[in-house]
């Protein structure tokens, strides 16, 4: 039998590869929800302060 050759660290196999896409795919996200996401909660949060500020009406 052929010893095979032990597998370097920084060897590129398949499986490798899909974790290192699957990572930078988390990653996009992870960065699009910080920045949009806390664009997008500040302003619902401005949008809710300018209506309550107008006040409900007075019931009658």
């Amino acid at each position: 039998m052929a010893e095979q050759k032990p597998l370097s660290p920084f060897t590129l196999t398949p499986a490798r590869i899909m974790i290192l896409v699957l990572g930078v795919l988390a990653l996009i996200f992870i960065i699009g929800s910080i920045t949009g996401g806390l664009t997008n909660y500040q302003l619902l949060k401005n949008s809710t302060a300018s209506s309550s500020s107008e006040g409900p009406a007075s019931p009658s």
